[in-house]
């Protein structure tokens, strides 16, 4: 990038384009920042919907009642505001949001609300054309120098096709739904369910229905299967429906028939409908992305929080403040050769599917130290601008225990609540917080690369 970015539009006000925000108005160096936001409020998918219609829509949020997080609050916390003392552990997505209303009040300003982006292409002159639909002010179109697309991976839900399916679904409209579509156990009462996928939802949501559904609850994984018990029975792939008996067949020969209800915990795909003029994305992943981030034909326009299997509120900060920086100008990214040879070399270790944008530990806590230094490597640094956190022994201690953390203290029901620290659910960490400048101490999943710089 050549010439001066001056005037920058956000797409979202969820954690991580709040997180762009600050960090680009801490740069000091922008005549105009705006965010657009599709919903009445900031704080993206964490805006519950407690009755979430269809689940095509792309705006409900995937959040339901019972919904607590799956990383403690002291790691998944933004760098410059801290969790109230009487919040529990494990937030509740109502603490999530009361959060993020918190760290939305120094750029409450510059966002627009109930802003649907219907368009957004590039011009001739390097800009972008981005054009609004909003119910009270009519289509807008403005050009921006660059566009942050914060809008989330969390729209668009993915239900893998399976024989017999379709005509399930037709023949019992409400038989099956996704995970994005659930909102509380009450609903399949005495119910016989099947659960399918075992993600952080899935997870979650088979122990929650487990609870008053008709016992056993199936459950079909592909992998981490635990010994089936009198609640629950652990099955394989599914391979047919039959829709004669809500008959279901299963990968080992097996079969389950009378099924009341199917919840698909099967993630999402990335979706961006608002850019037809870019070939982006399979649904799989987002090409040519540099640094899962900035869009290598053209660099003004940037994707953060497209990683999964991460702590999001860090690594939003993270991409935040190279980003930030990079818009400044007081970083300057590869050559597009190299940017290039970055994609190839991930493409090679991660394959050209789901897998490409998942950083599972320690590679998220590599890549949010690596964002670290190369923003500290900027010009100028520590006279404008944010650094965010840095992760040391601390992080990297509790993040590959989050899985049992979360699941003991599930295990406490009600009592969980009162539950505020580490060392209240038995876990006392040694460590000490290091200086950015100490390595972490644990080996990298793999050689660490030379800064991007």
């Amino acid at each position: 990038m050549t010439s001066k970015i001056s005037s920058i539009c956000i797409i979202g006000a969820g954690p991580s384009g709040l997180a762009a925000a600050k960090y680009l108005l801490a740069e000091k160096s922008f005549n105009e920042i705006v965010i657009l936001e599709a919903r009445a409020q900031a704080g993206g998918i964490w805006n519950y919907d407690p009755e979430p219609g269809p689940g095509d829509q792309p705006y409900i949020s995937p959040v339901y009642s019972q919904l607590e997080t799956n990383i403690p609050r002291g790691l998944m916390g933004f760098s410059d505001i801290d969790w109230p003392q009487d919040c529990q552990l494990f937030p509740s997505h109502e603490e999530v949001k009361t959060y993020l209303d918190r760290y939305a009040k120094d750029v409450h300003h510059l966002i627009r609300f109930r802003t649907y982006l219907t368009n957004l292409t590039p011009v001739p002159d390097g800009r972008w054309s981005v054009t609004t639909r909003h119910s009270a002010e009519g289509v807008q179109t403005q050009c921006f120098d660059a566009v942050v697309v914060a809008s989330g991976h969390f729209n668009v839900p993915y239900i893998p096709p399976v024989p017999g399916l379709k005509e399930w679904t037709a023949a019992y409209p409400n038989a099956v739904l996704h995970s994005k579509s659930y909102r509380r156990p009450e609903t399949y009462t005495s119910k016989k369910v099947l659960v399918v996928g075992n993600s952080a939802s899935g997870s979650d949501i088979a122990t929650q229905v487990e609870g008053v559904c008709r016992e056993p609850l199936l459950h079909s994984v592909r992998s981490g299967a635990e010994g089936d018990t009198s609640s629950r029975v652990y099955k394989p792939t599914i391979v047919k429906y039959d829709v004669s008996d809500r008959t279901v067949h299963f990968e080992d020969g097996s079969v389950e028939s009378h099924i009341d209800a199917v919840i698909y915990c099967t993630g999402y795909r990335y979706s961006f409908p608002f850019i037809t003029s870019l070939d982006l994305t399979n649904g799989e992943r987002v090409r040519d992305t540099y640094q899962h981030i900035f869009y290598r034909p053209n660099p003004t326009l940037v994707f953060p929080g497209l990683n999964k299997k991460i702590v999001p509120f860090p690594m939003a900060e993270s991409q935040a403040a190279v980003i930030a920086r990079v818009f400044s100008g007081r970083l300057i990214l590869p050559s597009e050769e190299e940017m290039e040879r970055w994609e190839r070399e991930v493409l090679a270790d991660q394959g050209d599917g789901l897998q490409f944008h998942v950083l599972s530990f320690p590679m998220d806590a590599e890549y949010i130290n690596m964002c670290h230094r190369w923003a500290g490597a900027a010009e100028g640094e520590g006279k404008v601008g944010k650094m965010p956190l840095f992760w040391g022994p601390e992080q990297y201690w509790i993040r590959p225990r989050c899985p049992e953390m979360k699941k003991a203290f599930a295990a406490l029901g009600p009592q969980r609540h009162k539950i505020r620290t580490l060392k209240d659910l038995g876990y006392d960490n040694p460590h000490r917080l290091p200086s950015p400048d100490q390595e972490s101490p644990e080996t990298p999943s793999k050689p660490r690369p030379a800064l991007p710089v």
